[in-house]
């Protein structure tokens, strides 16, 4: 099986927590931590600073390391890398999803997750 190797942001601003709609792909609809895939010779942390500048126009802060979450999707292995991070700089710009929102802590159970997702939500409860 394929393995598929990306990084998440999991964007804080006090008690609030960043999310974006998927606006694409088998997932459309669904909300997700923004992030994409790891180019080659890039350090998770450059591939997520660069990932989230092409797909929010936002610069970040990575102020941790959450987790790394194995997921099993019916065509390939998705390796996840989740950091927590907080904004910069930049103006939002919604280039790769249909919607994005800040959402109370207490309300992460609510929207409907990607599949792989979830996982990231149940580290962040955790770790609270």
């Amino acid at each position: 099986m394929k393995t598929v190797e990306v990084v998440a942001a999991v964007i804080k601003q006090d008690d609030k927590i960043f999310i974006t709609r998927r606006g694409y792909g088998e997932f459309v609809n669904m909300w997700e931590f923004p992030g994409g895939k790891m180019e080659s010779g890039e350090s998770r942390e450059e591939a997520l600073s660069r990932e989230i500048k092409e797909e929010l126009e936002l610069d970040i802060n990575i102020l941790d390391f959450l987790t790394t979450i194995d997921y099993d999707y019916t065509n390939f292995h998705l390796t996840m890398h989740c950091f927590i991070c907080e904004i910069s700089g930049g103006t939002l710009s919604l280039n790769a999803h249909n919607d994005a929102k800040w959402i109370d802590f207490s309300d992460l159970d609510n929207p409907k997750w990607v599949p792989a997702d979830i996982l990231v939500v149940d580290a962040l409860k955790t770790r609270k």
